[in-house]
């Protein structure tokens, strides 16, 4: 069975590197789906993915999101990733390339700790 939209999306989010950020741009591109950015955000308030690093997901512009903007700030700072005077990613270091930065493990094969 093919996997729907959000699970090919999420597929991804859960690839992202500690230390680098993609744009939904690139996740629609990613997935075959390049028209489709906005829904890629739209993907990302299914509370059944909050387990995935949405703190790596940014606008093209390297502009954090609205609705949680101080707590992804502090997040991708803490990974350090670092920021322009304007408050948005440095995109030109930090933003995913899989083929120079590799594809990591899905967090999502990792086990839960609390």
């Amino acid at each position: 069975m093919e996997k729907t939209f959000n699970e090919k999306v999420y597929d991804v989010v859960a690839r992202i590197p500690s230390g680098r950020v993609a744009t939904f741009g690139q996740i629609a591109q990613m997935i075959g789906r390049p028209r489709c950015a906005r829904f890629v955000g739209y993907a990302s308030n299914n509370k059944a993915s909050w387990h995935l690093p949405w703190h790596r997901v940014v606008f093209k512009d390297g502009s954090l999101c609205c609705g949680f903007a101080a707590e992804q700030y502090r997040a991708l700072r803490a990974e350090g990733v670092k920021f322009d005077k304007e408050k948005k990613v440095v995109m030109s270091d930090f933003q995913w390339n899989p083929e120079r930065d590799g594809v990591p493990m899905d967090i999502r094969d990792f086990p839960l700790v609390f």
